[in-house]
């Protein structure tokens, strides 16, 4: 008989270390924990995407290379000819499509602490190594830090998020420049808030030739269909595109988004109302006892109160969820993040937090 093993015996070690991504469960509850717009599209579009779907030849594989979507795209966001565009299945798939093109041994991932989670666990699947630089305490960055992080690992790739997630706040313009600059490797801008930002690196993308965009639908009010994108110059964007998977962007993502991106001033309409909210939210939290909001250029906001951990337990038992950040980085002791929704969902949200403070005097 030949032996039966077990996962400790084929799976990496450091695979086996990890916690796979959580995601709680949010069935009856206020959802703000995953930064997603909470508004549903017109209910004219919505008729509009059923027919789609209705006529969709789903038995059949989509387009492989999704060009009448970049074209849209293109169209939308004012891509340059110079540029390409590369798809993806959400952000995620991006960043794992980049991690395992440049995943050579001794290979370096960078990028700040904290910041998006998914860019130390990539890295750990595709076994490169990683290496983040603390942010300052007010979470701006330690720009002397990062260039000499630069300097001693020589980064393949720098991954740096504009707004910041967790944090929300924006790092100085020129100090990601001179992040570009000093960097002899790629450096990709995540900019999934962007709707939320009024700021982007997409200008700069023709002056420096190693600098690539990230970005996403999720956050603008499409998180369900999964759809992200990568822009920069043919020479990188050439190379990635044969790592990502064929047929990686099913049919359905591509008719709706494709649809949805004729009618992008719903969009931002709704991103307007999201950004009067965070203001009203921010301004909210910032009156309460023992409080300490950061500014945000998101769609979600940073706090920090004394039992962070507890407060966000005793709101989940009232069915408001938002995310428990207390634990998973010195700098984000304390820390909650709550994202932006509707004004009543922001309301019940500040009714029951205000309540809990209360009652804790």
């Amino acid at each position: 008989m030949p032996n039966t093993y077990q996962p400790e015996q084929i799976i990496r070690p450091e695979i086996l270390a990890l916690s796979a991504y959580h995601v709680p469960p949010a069935t009856g509850m206020i959802k703000l924990d995953a930064m997603e717009n909470p508004y549903p599209l017109p209910l004219a579009l919505r008729d509009d995407i059923a027919l789609l779907a209705a006529s969709a030849p789903i038995n059949r594989y989509p387009d492989a290379s999704a060009a009448s979507l970049k074209t849209v795209l293109r169209q939308t966001l004012a891509i340059s000819d110079d540029m390409d565009i590369l798809l993806g299945n959400g952000s995620d798939e991006i960043i794992q499509i980049i991690a395992m093109a440049i995943a050579k041994p001794d290979a370096v991932l960078m990028s700040v602490e904290p910041a998006f989670v998914m860019f130390r666990m990539i890295a750990t699947f595709t076994n490169i190594q990683y290496v983040g630089v603390p942010l300052r305490k007010d979470f701006s960055l330690d720009i002397e830090a990062m260039l000499a992080a630069i300097e001693k690992h020589q980064p393949a790739a720098i991954f740096l998020a504009y707004p910041n997630n967790p944090t929300g706040n924006l790092f100085e313009p020129a100090e990601i420049l001179r992040i570009i600059q000093a960097a002899s490797g790629i450096v990709i801008i995540d900019e999934a808030y962007n709707a939320f930002a009024d700021a982007s690196f997409k200008d700069q993308l023709e002056v420096y030739p190693n600098l690539l965009l990230m970005r996403t639908l999720s956050k603008s009010g499409l998180a369900g269909i999964r759809l992200g994108f990568l822009i920069g110059g043919s020479e990188w964007i050439a190379q990635l595109e044969k790592v990502r998977l064929p047929y990686n962007i099913g049919i359905m993502t591509q008719l709706i988004a494709e649809k949805v991106l004729h009618h992008t001033e719903v969009l931002s309409e709704q991103a307007e109302t999201i950004k009067s909210e965070r203001t009203k939210l921010s301004t909210f939290l910032a009156t309460m006892r023992d409080v300490e909001v950061y500014p945000s250029k998101a769609n979600f906001i940073l706090f920090r109160i004394p039992g962070a951990s507890q407060i966000f337990k005793m709101l989940k038992e009232r069915k408001i969820l938002i995310k428990n950040l207390d634990g998973t980085h010195p700098l984000l002791k304390d820390c909650l993040r709550v994202t932006v929704g509707t004004p009543d969902e922001n309301t019940q949200f500040c009714t029951a937090l205000h309540a809990l403070l209360t009652e804790a005097v």
